[in-house]
């Protein structure tokens, strides 16, 4: 009998609590996933605004303050309890591959969250474009110049970095579910996810919030905000998201822990 890991009996029964709200009420569901990316969306505007105030002081602080400030939509989303797309990437491909779940349970728990992360990263990204800090910004400003990189990035590039992204935010779920201090835990979500924003991974989650905000607060006017350049990098970001977070991190540890050995997590 393989030894029982304390960390997988933890992702087991959170697999098992989205099972049970999806099936016994699914606008449950999709309004805690809705609800992820107000909180997304709010970390993303506090980091951004900051970000435009630190450039004005000095050239580089703004991409410092931006991914400080970013980590705290994590904070927000864990201790909430909203439901992240990214992090249903592992939850699922681990449901599946440890049999805890359907092939089609969790491609509909997965869809649906990403559909309703999605819906909510265009509704609040609207909204919050209507708030101070993004009236009447100037083209070349901190926001714009950041979704323009973005949005032109060659495919490969994209895939990589959304890898890592995902890699990054699952080890900071992974490493939360093992503390039991909360100062501990936001401080190590923080420090983690800083990670991955200081570098500019593509998230497509985060990436549903900030095209929002970018595309209302610029009136639609950013060049580089097409249709076709913003189908790349969601779609290719969501594809290394899912081999980053679903496969190294999900099937990886999943496979590390099944084994008769007593090296488990």
């Amino acid at each position: 009998m393989n030894p029982i890991s304390p960390l997988f009996e933890k992702i087991d029964a959170s697999i098992g609590k989205k099972v049970d709200l999806i099936e016994m009420s699914y606008s449950r569901y999709a309004l805690r996933a809705f609800l992820a990316c107000l909180y997304l969306t709010l970390g993303t505007a506090v980091a951004f605004s900051i970000a435009i105030k630190g450039e004005a002081i000095a050239y580089g602080v703004g991409k410092m303050l931006y991914a400080f400030m970013f980590s705290w939509s994590l904070v927000m989303i864990l201790y909430m309890n909203a439901e992240l797309g990214t992090s249903n990437m592992l939850y699922m491909t681990v449901g599946y591959y440890r049999r805890r779940l359907s092939l089609q349970m969790a491609a509909k728990i997965l869809f649906t969250c990403i559909l309703f992360n999605m819906l909510g990263g265009l509704f609040f990204g609207y909204l919050i474009s209507f708030t101070g800090p993004f009236q009447d910004l100037p083209a070349n400003s901190y926001l714009f110049e950041s979704i323009t990189a973005k949005l032109t990035k060659p495919t490969m590039q994209i895939i990589i970095e959304g890898i890592f992204a995902n890699v990054v935010v699952n080890v900071a779920v992974l490493v939360s579910m093992r503390m039991k201090d909360d100062a501990g835990k936001v401080a190590a979500i923080i420090f983690i996810i800083f990670i991955f924003a200081f570098l500019g991974f593509e998230h497509v989650i985060a990436n549903f919030s900030s095209f929002s905000l970018a595309y209302f607060a610029s009136h639609g006017t950013l060049e580089a905000m097409t249709a076709g350049n913003i189908t790349h990098n969601l779609i290719f970001a969501l594809i290394g998201n899912y081999i980053g977070g679903g496969l190294i991190m999900g099937v990886g540890y999943a496979w590390l822990n099944n084994s008769k050995s007593n090296y488990v997590d």
